[in-house]
This record gives C-alpha cells, structure tokens and sequence, in this order.
C-alpha cells in the first residue's frame, strides 16, 4: 500500500474541510430559510396574504376599543391596523406584555389561520420614544436637566 506524500495529505485534507464547511453553510441556510418569520403590515397582509400556517410577524397599532378578554380569562381578541385603515383581527392566548394597551404599537408572531384571523403565539409591545423615568416626571424640562448634570459632575 502506497502512502501519500505530506504534500498530497494536505492537499486531501484542505479539500475535506471546505467540503465539510460547504456542507455547513448549505445545513444553515436551509435551516434558517424554514424558520425565517416574515414581517407584515396589516395593509400588505390583506392584499398579498402568506400561506396558511406560515410563520410570520404582524406589525401595527391595537385599535382602540377592540381589545377583549375571553371567558376563560387568557384568551385575548383585538384589531391591528395599519396606516390604509386597514384591520387584521388577532387572537392571543396567554400573558400579555405590561406595555401592551389599546392604542399602542405591537408585533405579532403568529400564523394567518384559514378563517382570516391572525392566531398570534408571542406579542412584543412597543414603548413610544417619550420615556421620562418616574422620578423626573413632576419636573419642568430645565430642571431634569440640571438633576442630570449634578449627577453626572464626579464622572469626568
């Protein structure tokens, strides 16, 4: 039996590495292709729906005076709409986020079921860009900015 040269063993062994790596990166993008979740706004949802079941994320506001509670206490029923006034009805079973109120911004992962309702397994509510922590909210602006100067003078 005849051995390869130290010059032909390397050779052999870099084309099995990239090889393994091809392999790798190709399991990868399959993986991540059949997992990827789509983001819709309610507007692109209606005119160009995805497939039943697919996995995907629906973006909007909760439409005031839709959100309801089912009788079995975790079950929640509301509207999102978008900028078009248009409206997806959502359902949702489990704990809310605390951020999660009528009028406010929300994403929903979930599937479009065949009756047209989104059936959304995890919201995710958005916050405005408008945070004041607590402890400055009494304060007129000039004086929350001196407190965060005092505060920020042994820092230096």
């Amino acid at each position: 039996m005849r051995t390869l040269k130290p010059k032909h063993q390397r050779l052999v062994l870099v084309v099995v590495a990239l090889i393994a790596l091809l392999a790798a990166g190709l399991l990868a993008a399959y993986a991540l292709r059949s997992q990827a979740s789509y983001f819709y706004l309610p507007e692109q949802l209606l005119a160009d729906p995805p497939e039943i079941g697919q996995p995907v994320r629906l973006g909007g506001m909760v439409e005031e005076g839709s959100l309801a509670t089912d009788s079995d206490g975790v079950t929640m029923r509301f509207m999102v709409t978008g900028r078009e006034n248009s409206r997806i009805p959502v359902r949702f079973s489990g704990i809310a986020p605390d951020l999660f109120v009528e009028g406010s911004g929300v994403v929903a992962e979930g599937r479009l079921a065949s009756n047209g309702v989104f059936v959304a397994d995890n919201l995710l509510a958005k916050h405005d860009e408008n945070y004041v922590p607590r402890e400055l909210q009494d304060m007129e602006q000039h004086q929350a900015a001196e407190m965060a100067e005092e505060t920020t003078v042994g820092l230096e």
